[in-house]
């Protein structure tokens, strides 16, 4: 698995700058994957395969901590409990074991707390980077390790990102993504604007040029084709569906400087203290400026939309 050196969870508690409280944006794909979850059961599990053995095992990959956890893992397991019934089965057949996977900083306690009390799983937390081995043999495993050199073409002077940078440093984030594979995490506009305020901390002598030119953000935004392609090269999986929600982000939540701070800053809080050693002050600082010079950018008045990709794997039964 990966080291303590990669491991940069959400920020945990239940504070203002929470992910926690800073997540409802998210609620919104949950519930537009849901019914592709129920179709995705229907269609593919074969609920006679955990007949004999009565365990239904759920991981639930990059945890983190609040409600959106809780949600998703009840909308896989009210899934398999339909198909039962459609079935003709009784779910109790089944007992339902849930792993909840993050780093080791993620704040477990804040998630079991939260657990109801009614629930009909076991559950269990799993700590470590899923890009290393968690479980036994025939789980997926990946490792992240990538380092680059102030002397390679790759070495990403004055900026955070990839976009607009040269082609050495977009074919290096490239290059990373087909090594890791499964890494899909979507690049949004207000990066370019997160950048601009770390630029501008950088003129005011707040952080040193030297910090800012070692930062680069661990993100990269895969197209379909991409993760097509990473999928058909690991040769261990084949797609069943692959199907963009697209959520309009007016109606999802409102474009506010100050709510978009706080989502970005409950995300990255752990990367930037690690990375830039940045403390309360200078965090204040950061996204207090993002917030403003979110509200007076012109660029988010365009930006309407928002998508994730759903992806249905089907482990080969050759590999």
């Amino acid at each position: 698995m990966g080291g303590p050196s990669n491991a940069f969870p959400m920020n945990g508690g239940e504070g203002p700058h929470s992910y926690s409280r800073n997540s409802s944006g998210q609620r919104k794909f949950i519930d537009r994957a849901r019914k592709l979850i129920q179709e995705a059961v229907a269609e593919h599990l074969n609920i006679e395969a955990f007949s004999s053995s009565g365990a239904f095992l759920v991981a639930d990959l990059g945890c983190s901590a609040g409600p959106n956890t809780l949600y998703a893992v009840s909308n896989v397991l009210q899934a398999v409990e339909q198909k039962c019934q459609s079935l003709g089965l009784d779910s109790q057949i089944l007992e339902f074991q849930v792993f909840f996977n993050d780093h080791v900083g993620n704040n477990f306690n804040t998630l079991f707390r939260s657990l109801p009390q009614d629930r009909r799983y076991h559950a269990a937390s799993v700590p470590g980077s899923f890009f290393g081995r968690l479980f036994p043999k025939n789980c997926l495993h990946f490792e992240l390790q990538k380092k680059f050199r102030t002397s390679s073409p790759a070495w990403n002077k004055g900026r955070i990102f990839y976009p607009n940078a040269n082609k050495d440093i977009i074919k290096a984030y490239a290059a990373q993504f087909a090594k890791d594979m499964e890494v899909f995490l979507r690049a949004r506009a207000s990066l370019y604007l997160l950048e601009s305020c770390l630029v501008d901390m950088v003129k005011k002598g707040t952080i040193s040029e030297e910090r800012m030119d070692e930062f680069n953000l661990p993100m990269y935004y895969a197209s379909p084709r991409e993760m097509k392609e990473a999928v058909e090269r690991n040769g261990r999986f084949s797609i069943k569906k692959m199907v963009e929600l697209v959520e309009g982000l007016v109606e999802a939540y409102p474009l506010t400087g100050k709510m978009i701070a706080s989502q970005m800053r409950a995300a990255l809080v752990g990367l930037l203290k690690e990375k830039m050693q940045f403390g309360k002050e200078m965090l204040d600082e950061l996204f207090d400026s993002f917030g403003w010079k979110h509200d007076e950018s012109s660029i988010f008045e365009l930006v309407r939309e928002s998508s994730i990709t759903f992806v249905l794997l089907e482990r080969s039964t050759t590999n």
